[in-house]
């Protein structure tokens, strides 16, 4: 049976269609308490969201970190495919890069601490899912990191307009780190020093970079293609 971070749910007793339906049959099988209550009791316990109905307790994500990196990368039967996120800010941003690297196969997704978004509400609810199952690490280091994954094998490729290679040029089929950068700016130089090889993402129009989501999303699944051809 799936683990389950949830405890407690309230549902409004005003609705009583097939999503509520499935909520409270889902919730038997963990001996999730389920308590019926007005709008007016679920709009108090949860002001500032879209409750749609529905609002749980639920028990906060582990934080993971180095440590937890070495060991789901010592566990690992493949080749490890990893997104890395050097400072991004925007919580709306992290949720989609999260929803986008467990579509496209990844094994975790990495970020500083400082400087960068966490794993907030917004993140979460925009992730859809996905960080509830990928792990999402936050190191101190992010330089100490990428040199670590190097001595692994792992090829760690950024991502610069200022690259000759295009992301359809490179190689992404082997043990992999993408690394992409914040908004607006990009990775960082030391970052950048401890890449082993940059590459662009080839546009047309007069757009000059692409939101850090959609760029991620790009390169992503280019990198699932070649990976499963």
């Amino acid at each position: 049976m799936p683990v389950t971070r949830v405890t407690e749910v309230w549902l409004s007793e005003e609705r009583h269609d097939d999503r509520i339906a499935a909520i409270v049959e889902a919730a038997k099988p963990h001996d999730i308490s389920i308590h019926k209550v007005d709008s007016d009791h679920l709009d108090e316990m949860a002001p500032d969201a879209r409750h749609q109905g529905g609002v749980a307790r639920c028990t906060p994500l582990r934080d993971l970190d180095e440590i937890d990196l070495d060991k789901i990368l010592d566990d690992l039967k493949g080749n490890p495919f990893l997104l890395v996120l050097d400072g991004v800010q925007d919580p709306h941003n992290l949720g989609a890069c999260m929803r986008s690297a467990e579509a496209a196969g990844a094994h975790a997704v990495i970020a500083p601490k400082d400087r960068a978004s966490s794993l907030t509400s917004t993140a979460l609810k925009v992730s859809s899912g996905a960080a509830e199952r990928l792990p999402f690490i936050q190191v101190t280091n992010l330089a100490r990191v990428l040199r670590d994954l190097q001595a692994r094998g792992v090829w760690v490729v950024g991502t610069s307009g200022e690259s000759e290679v295009s992301l359809y040029e490179a190689d992404l089929k082997g043990p992999l780190a993408i690394v992409l950068g914040a908004e607006g700016r990009g990775i960082r130089r030391l970052t950048r020093e401890c890449c082993d090889h940059v590459m662009y993402i080839p546009m047309q129009g007069g757009a000059e970079s692409l939101n850090v989501s959609v760029a991620a999303g790009v390169c992503l699944f280019e990198a699932f293609r070649q990976r499963n051809l």
